[in-house]
This record gives C-alpha cells, sequence and structure tokens, in this order.
C-alpha cells in the first residue's frame, strides 16, 4: 500500500487528534512551501486494532486501498499512504467528522449533503459492484467548503465476496442502528439487490439528521422523512434522487452543476441565462458554501455565457447592500478566497486570464501576506510567457497591486528620484511678493518665479558666492538654480529670458522677484554657460534589459551639472627665470634689487675666499677621506 518513500514532504501532523476510533486516530495536518495545504491524516496503530478479527490488511490500509481505486467527487479524496515503522499513515484532503459539524448544518444543507452520499452509494452499486455496508454519521466527513463526504470504506467489499460470513465478521464494528434486524433474511436475496444493506442503512441516517428540523424548511421534508422512517420499502436508491425533496430549485442547481459536462450548449446557455437570479432567492453563506466549488470549476469558468452573466456578479464581493455582487466580503474571504488561491497555482492560460481580468474586483478581499508570497510570484511567472496577451494582462495586474503592495514589492530593485513635479501653476499660488535687489546681474539673469519661506529674509536665501583669488571679477554675480525651475529647454530656447511688464515685453530689471509660499532651500540664477550645460540628458538603459523583477538598477550616479564651468579660477603656470652665472668682470653698476643676498666671502685659514660653496676639501668635515687630485 505505501512506504516510506512515498511520504508526503514537509508535512507537520498536529499531535492533538480530531478523533479516536477503535482502528485509528484523526489529526489535522498541513504541508509548507511555495503551495501550503492542509490534509487530514489517519494513523493506525497496531494497539489499536490488535484484537480486530479484521486480520491482515489492517482496516486502515484496506480504507485507503478502496479510497484509492474508487475515486468519486462525493467520496472522501486519496492522498497518499505510507508506513512508517510500526504506523500506518493515510493522507486524504482535508474534513471533519459529520459528528462534530451536523449540529451547525442547516436542513438545505443536510438535504444538499444526503443527495451527495446518495450519489456515491449509487456510484459504489453502479460502477464498482460492491456495498458499503456502513452507512452512518461516523463514515461521513465534511469539507471545509461544507461538501459531505462518504468515507468508512474498509467495510466496502464486491458483490461475489457478499456472505454470511463476512457480515458475522464485521458486525461488531458496525454502526449498530443501521443494522436491519433482518439482515439475515436480507442476506438470502443479497445477489438480487446488492443495495439492500445501504439502502436499510441511508434510511436511518437521514431519519436522524433531519429528526430536529422543521418541515418547511425544504419541500417535501414531511414525505421524505416519513419514507425513511418505512426503511425506503418498495423504493430504490436510483429512484430516489427524483424524490420531491431532492429535486426542489436549489438541489436542481446543484444537480445540474454537477452534471455539467453532460449538457448541451443550448442547455447550458438557457442555464446561465437565469442563474444569477435564482441564486439571489437563497441565503448567501449557503450558495457559497455549498455551490462555490462548483461555480468556480472549469467547465463553468470556460463557459463563454458564464463569462459574461454569472462571473461578474461571483468574482465580484458586495461591499455595499446595493452593490450587484451575489456575496459579501465576509462570505466571499471564507468560502471563495481559498479556492481562488489555488486556482492562481494553475499554468492553465485561459483559466490565468479570466482571473487577472477580474483581479481588481476581488484583490482586496486577500491578506496581504497571500498577495506578497502566493498571488505576486504567480503573476511574475506570467510576464516571461510568450504569449503576448497573457503578459500585458499580467501587467495591468500588477499596477494594481502597486497600490496595495507598493511599487518596492511589485517591480524590485533599487528606485530613485528620477522625476521632478514641473507644473508652472504650481508657483503661481502667491499672495506676497519679496523684491530682492542684486548688484550688476549679467543681462541673462531674468526674473524667476521662486516660492520662499515668509518668516526667513528672501537675501539670506541668495548668498553672494565669494570670488576665489585669481577667479572672476568681483562685480559679476553667478547663481545656480534647481533644474526643476529650468524651462528654456522645454521651449527649445536658449536665449534671454524676458519679462511682460505692464503689456509688453522687456528685459529683466535688476529687480528679482520671489514669490512668497513654501521654499526651503536656497536658490540663484544661472549664468547663460551653466544654462547651455543643462542640456545633457540622463542615459537610459536599452528597453531589451529592462525586467520589473531583475532590472538594473537605476540609481547609477548620474554625471552632474556643474554650473560654475567658467568660474574656476585661471591660475597660469609659474614662469621659471634662468639666471647666467655673473661674470668675474661685472661690476658694481648691476642693477640692485631687494632680493640680492649679500654673501660674503668666508676666509679659510690659506686665505682663500670659499665662495665655489661645498667642495672637495670640504670633506673632511663629514669625515670622509678626499679623493686624490
Amino acid at each position: 500500500m505505501g512506504n516510506e518513500k512515498s511520504a508526503l514532504s514537509g508535512l507537520e501532523i498536529d499531535d492533538k487528534a480530531v478523533e479516536i476510533t477503535d482502528f485509528w486516530t484523526h489529526h489535522s495536518s498541513n504541508i509548507h512551501g511555495s503551495n501550503p495545504q492542509s490534509l487530514s491524516v489517519f494513523i493506525s496503530e497496531p494497539s489499536l486494532h490488535s484484537d480486530c478479527s479484521f486480520g491482515k490488511p489492517s482496516p486502515l490500509e484496506k480504507a485507503a486501498k478502496n479510497l484509492m481505486l474508487h475515486r468519486h467527487p462525493c467520496i472522501l479524496k486519496y492522498v497518499s499512504s505510507w508506513s512508517k515503522g510500526s504506523k500506518f499513515f493515510l493522507a486524504t484532503e482535508e474534513v471533519k467528522p459529520l459528528v462534530q459539524v451536523i449540529g451547525s448544518q442547516t436542513t438545505l444543507q443536510i438535504c444538499v449533503g444526503l443527495y451527495s452520499v446518495l450519489r456515491a452509494l449509487l456510484f459504489l452499486h453502479e460502477n464498482a459492484s460492491g456495498s458499503h455496508n456502513n452507512v452512518c454519521s461516523s463514515s461521513i466527513y465534511v469539507t471545509s467548503e461544507g461538501c459531505w463526504k462518504l468515507g468508512g470504506l474498509e467495510y466496502f467489499c464486491r458483490k461475489s465476496e457478499l456472505n454470511v460470513a463476512y457480515f458475522r465478521k464485521i458486525k461488531t464494528y458496525r454502526y449498530e442502528n443501521a443494522i436491519s434486524p433482518d439482515e439475515d433474511t436480507l442476506m438470502q436475496s443479497i445477489s438480487d439487490d446488492p443495495s439492500a444493506i445501504d439502502k436499510y442503512a441511508f434510511a436511518v441516517l437521514a431519519e436522524e439528521v433531519l429528526k430536529l428540523k422543521d418541515e418547511d424548511d425544504v419541500p417535501g421534508l414531511a414525505e421524505f422523512r416519513e419514507l425513511c422512517k418505512q426503511k425506503l420499502d418498495d423504493v430504490t436508491l436510483s429512484s430516489l434522487t427524483n424524490h420531491p425533496f431532492f429535486m426542489h430549485d436549489f438541489m436542481k442547481i446543484y444537480a445540474f452543476l454537477t452534471e455539467l459536462p453532460l449538457k448541451s450548449e443550448s442547455e447550458k446557455e438557457e442555464f446561465f441565462l437565469n442563474l444569477v437570479s435564482q441564486l439571489q432567492n437563497f441565503p448567501e453563506k449557503i450558495v457559497a458554501e455549498q455551490l462555490g466549488k462548483l461555480l468556480l470549476s472549469r467547465m463553468v469558468l470556460l463557459d463563454s455565457t458564464a463569462q459574461s452573466k454569472l462571473l461578474p456578479f461571483i468574482l465580484k464581493p458586495k461591499e455595499k447592500d446595493d452593490d450587484s455582487g451575489l456575496l459579501s466580503v465576509s462570505t466571499f474571504q471564507a468560502c471563495l478566497v481559498p479556492k481562488l488561491l489555488q486556482m492562481f497555482c494553475v499554468r492553465d492560460a485561459p483559466i490565468r486570464l479570466l482571473l487577472l481580468t477580474h483581479l481588481n474586483s476581488f484583490m482586496k478581499t486577500f491578506q496581504i501576506d497571500d498577495l506578497k508570497h502566493r498571488i505576486l510570484p504567480e503573476l511574475l511567472v506570467g510576464i516571461k510567457d510568450t504569449d503576448d496577451c497573457l503578459v500585458s494582462t499580467t501587467l495591468r495586474a500588477l499596477a494594481d497591486l502597486v497600490p496595495i503592495l507598493g511599487a518596492a514589492t511589485v517591480i524590485g530593485g533599487n528606485r530613485g528620484k528620477l522625476f521632478t513635479d514641473g507644473r508652472p501653476n504650481k508657483v503661481q499660488r502667491n499672495k506676497k511678493i519679496h523684491h530682492v535687489t542684486f548688484g550688476t546681474p549679467s543681462k541673462t539673469i531674468n526674473t524667476l518665479n521662486v516660492p520662499i519661506a515668509p518668516e526667513i529674509p528672501a537675501a539670506l536665501y541668495l548668498p553672494e558666492r565669494p570670488s576665489p583669488d585669481g577667479g572672476e571679477d568681483k562685480t559679476e554675480v553667478s547663481h545656480s538654480f534647481p533644474e526643476e525651475e529650468n524651462w528654456s529647454d522645454w521651449e527649445g530656447q536658449e536665449n534671454e529670458t524676458s519679462i511682460v511688464q505692464n503689456g509688453k515685453l522687456e528685459d529683466a530689471p535688476d529687480t528679482i522677484v520671489i514669490e512668497e509660499e513654501f521654499a526651503t532651500i536656497p536658490l540663484s540664477l544661472p549664468t547663460s554657460s551653466a544654462v547651455k550645460n543643462y542640456k545633457k540628458k540622463p542615459i537610459i538603459s536599452d528597453i531589451s534589459e529592462l525586467d520589473i523583477k531583475h532590472s538594473k538598477s537605476m540609481s547609477e550616479p548620474v554625471e552632474e551639472i556643474d554650473f560654475f564651468t567658467d568660474m574656476e579660477p585661471v591660475i597660469q603656470k609659474t614662469q621659471v627665470l634662468h639666471v647666467e652665472e655673473i661674470s668675474t668682470t661685472t661690476t658694481e653698476m648691476e642693477t640692485k634689487s631687494i632680493f640680492n643676498v649679500n654673501l660674503a666671502p668666508v676666509a679659510t685659514e690659506d686665505g682663500d675666499d670659499a665662495g665655489d660653496g661645498w667642495g672637495d676639501d670640504d670633506l673632511d668635515d663629514w669625515d670622509v677621506e678626499s679623493p686624490q687630485q
């Protein structure tokens, strides 16, 4: 049945048991990873069935084998099974025992659940040619979506194996109330009607779960309950599906959705045209829990009529009472979001396109962590696809995620302030004007509208740049200003700027008009050469190299504009004067200078002058032997 190699990787099993039976313990478990999943794990201990007359294989091993062989939407879904040491493990979809949730089930939910059990039994009888042999509440499980699933297949056996000896063998472990007092008599005709054992047990189950329900809750309930009290005498299970209790409007919708692949195109078109108005007659919780999975099935999503008439109402949560959606936000989050998270992991182009089209309607119902770690990675896979339509739709969906997750999360990489607010009208919102007068501005200096804080003198924002030694003329003033206020290259002009005074275009005066608002940085005016240098634009990467998650960083340093290029002092290289050696015939008539040094001759012992500086004879002072002349 299984071994350690087939054990699920990353599986964490809760220590606390959900259910304890004679054969196993039932635990909740989770699989962590890129696609988290919740499961139910059944663990069989040898001590739990040491006195069992089942022999080998153990009851859990037999149940696992039958679940693996007999797959049906209404039968507990098999995931995996394996042995580890003396224990045997069976993993199935996440479920809870019916006995733990039956108290919160409505009459309509019970009606749908009984119909699911009935369909599972018909499948076992007609397709598997066998009998379940223990239909009761303990063999039924309920998924997180509210669907009833038939389990307990450890008692299942083929029609050819049904005999008195087998039923005596398992009688001790079956539900006592579901065993007919006339079972020995039934066994004689079991070959003619192999469903006789299960029919009696199903009648007992239905009678128990509907005992306290109001007859007015569902049409046909009173008649069906009376029929169950008679243990379905003279009624077959297949004919029971046409009973009024299973034929009201909600059950018709449920039955049609489950049998959708068998319907014709005309039948499906007529069904989806009227479906929304029909669903509005039922409680939204019942619709979401019982029909949510069916309404989001592949067959529904790919139907053209359903795409236009149904999905806009299903995939758009109702935030207000007058909205057109079918489900409120809370119901949508509880019932449909888990299913949608799974659907985003499916690499099916039509399904993904459909989800992306409606993503903006329901993405706010996801948790931030789910958007960041489950939805976003799947969307980033979509932008690498060769389908242009899929890529463009994915990019639009990514744009919708930016306000929620932020651009840094969606596109990644380093970002910088590469654009400025260049709206001209932002500097026209003024109420007071300050006049700041400069010395003698150059002719290219003109009037600029510069916002400035009112409480600080305007002149403090325009300090004069000290002139370095050897620099420009002291009477010449040069200033720089932020590039966001330079509009010359926007209008393609490099000539002198002018202002309008009294309706005439004139040259700027020596006064700069500064509008008061809330500037916080000092500003000054550029020279003409600085304006010309401003035309250089930053280099942008080739478009073919762009990648949302792996693009080259655009925060690389950009060459700054030097507005002071023409202000740098020009310092010429020092000229070196080569002075010729003074001739011995030089007279005292040579020009005297304040830099001349009077070098008096130093007398030596021999009476000679030391005008030649350090000679070879002076080496004696350094204790070095003089060379021979």
